[in-house]
């Protein structure tokens, strides 16, 4: 937690303030048990002058004033302080998630960081407020309350039950603490295993009802609802006897107080306005050894969240950035020299020493079975993985070399699964380039065959798209995700099988708008239907990570049997021809 820290360095003039306000406090806090000692001093000792008790009150009232009004002041100063910090802690946690590459995405998995993002950050921040609300205050009012017992000639009488009491109260709390700390670590685990029940089962509702599997989904719930309540339930018990151990611990204490003051009173060692004033300074002694309490309490789940984010902020992407991206030697180009790759925690290879170039201009298309490899091709030529073994070159240059944001301008990328944002349809498509004009929306959406049905949507362009796009119908949501891409006029577009919601008349159309109107840039397509690449200039064939073909749609029909199943399954001979 203490890591943190370093996030305060524009505030440490907020946190010097709070340093002084808390003084202050505990000063004032301080003067009200030596005027409510006076007070009773006064009362004991004839003649009572009541102008003087009076004027004593009066004082005593406005110190308790300022306490309270000091205190509020801290409480402001540390909700804004922890804010601050808490804030700049949830923009680094966001940049360095959006900094990942699929293998540390895949690793952490996405509900551990949402849950790491929400759960453990508000735990965290919680926890500071306390800190900077008690950890000064308590220790100076403990100690301050021991000093001044030990100033006011308190006998070692009350020192000794002040003790047992401070030495009773550790014992509670040690064994408390340390029953509940196991269970805070596992539940920050199985809360992220509610968040991926959750999110599996919302995201795959259809599914889910479609195969009337409520029944088994909601036993996958209660499974791990059930764990992480069991936890919670054992650790928030083991905290529930804080409180009742604390109030028994300074019953006690006041008792054996009272008891020993009898005695000294009777034998006329002390008098009942110094026992009041003890009794008050024990009772602040007490009370800033629970506020610290309360704290300790605390850090130890805490520190487990802070450990959880610190371990994402501080994980470096596998992906590095380079300082500078080389001069380029070629346009619209990429080529594989010998590249093989495997993804982490993959036993076989995903990809087997694939070969090939493509020119500006030109189309390429990948085909195969499903798991062949295609989709893994194109997160290497994005360099979403860094390959296992050889290079991807990009317009003549490693991908390795690339500054992240050159390289990812190069690509008009659609994937397999089209995803649109909560905004407005034309923010959706004018995501890659913020400051499209009209013009550019509206060539987007005629190349991409969108114009038609944007026009019969209310408000048009001005459309407000559902997350997800689950208000569009798929063809649509892929549609817009092409229109998205083509705005953006890289000099490489790929398709990630990014026609297969569309039907045969439209994607003909769409691929030859694209063609004509979109001359001189390059096109990666990964396809299942014959019928989208038969017109590219060169189709490459995977099966299981292995290239068993390379040539044009005829060329293979010849000299690739597993190109030539999977066209005839398809199409019947004369189609083909």
């Amino acid at each position: 937690m203490l890591k943190f820290l370093k996030r305060l360095k524009s505030y440490w003039w907020l946190v010097a303030l709070i340093v002084v306000l808390t003084c202050v406090q505990v000063v004032f806090d301080f003067l009200l048990p030596y005027m409510m000692g006076s007070i009773i001093s006064m009362i004991q000792t004839p003649p009572i002058v009541m102008e003087d008790i009076i004027l004593t009150s009066i004082k005593m009232i406005f110190v308790a004033l300022a306490s309270g009004i000091t205190s509020v002041g801290i409480c402001v100063l540390a909700s804004k302080v922890t804010s601050k910090m808490m804030a700049r802690v949830r923009y680094e946690l966001y940049s360095k998630i959006s900094s990942f590459s699929s293998a540390e995405m895949n690793g952490f998995s996405i509900s551990s960081l949402i849950t790491r993002t929400t759960n453990d950050i508000t735990n965290v921040s919680n926890t500071y407020v306390l800190i900077f609300r008690f950890m000064l205050y308590g220790p100076l009012l403990a100690v301050g309350a021991f000093v001044f017992l030990l100033l006011i000639g308190a006998r070692w009488q009350f020192l000794v039950v002040i003790i047992a009491a401070i030495v009773l109260l550790s014992v509670i709390i040690y064994f408390v603490v340390h029953l509940a700390q196991p269970r805070f670590q596992s539940m920050q685990s199985r809360i992220d295993k509610v968040n991926l029940v959750t999110k599996e089962s919302l995201e795959g509702l259809r599914v889910v009802r479609a195969y009337n599997a409520e029944g088994y989904q909601e036993e996958k719930f209660n499974n791990v609802n059930n764990s992480l309540t069991k936890d919670d339930r054992f650790a928030n018990r083991a905290l529930g006897f804080l409180t009742p151990g604390i109030q028994l611990v300074v019953g006690l204490m006041l008792v054996m107080i009272s008891v020993v003051s009898s005695y000294l009173i009777k034998d006329g060692l002390i008098n009942f306005a110094q026992t009041a004033t003890i009794t008050q300074f024990a009772s602040l002694l007490l009370t800033g050894f629970v506020l610290m309490v309360i704290i300790f309490v605390m850090i130890p789940r805490s520190t487990i969240c802070a450990k959880r984010i610190n371990e994402i902020i501080e994980t470096e992407p596998s992906i590095k950035d380079a300082k500078e991206t080389p001069r380029f030697t070629e346009v619209g180009t990429i080529e594989f020299k010998d590249v093989s790759f495997t993804y982490p925690g993959g036993g076989a290879p995903s990809l087997k020493n694939i070969s090939f170039k493509v020119n500006k201009g030109q189309t390429l298309a990948f085909i195969g079975a499903t798991g062949a490899g295609k989709t893994t091709v194109l997160n290497l030529i994005q360099r979403f993985y860094d390959t296992s073994s050889g290079e991807v070159l990009v317009d003549g240059i490693n991908v390795k070399q690339y500054q992240l944001d050159v390289l990812f301008k190069k690509f008009g990328y659609v994937p397999q699964k089209p995803y649109l944002f909560h905004d407005t349809l034309k923010n959706n498509v004018c995501l890659g380039k913020p400051d499209a004009t009209k013009e550019d929306l509206e060539e987007a959406l005629s190349i991409s065959q969108s114009t038609e049905f944007v026009s019969k949507l209310e408000n048009g362009v001005e459309y407000e798209i559902s997350q997800g796009g689950k208000n569009v119908s798929g063809g649509q949501r892929q549609r817009l995700s092409i229109a998205r891409a083509l705005i953006t006029k890289p000099e490489i577009f790929i398709f990630d099988d990014s026609f297969s919601a569309l039907d045969y008349k439209t994607d003909k159309v769409l691929r030859g708008e694209i063609k004509s109107r979109l001359k001189g840039i390059t096109n990666i397509i990964v396809a299942q239907r014959v019928g989208t690449i038969m017109d590219a200039d060169q189709i490459i064939v995977l099966d299981n990570g292995n290239m068993v073909g390379k040539g044009t749609h005829k060329e293979l029909l010849q000299n690739c049997q597993v190109y030539k199943e999977i066209a005839l399954s398809q199409l019947s001979k004369e189609e083909l021809e």
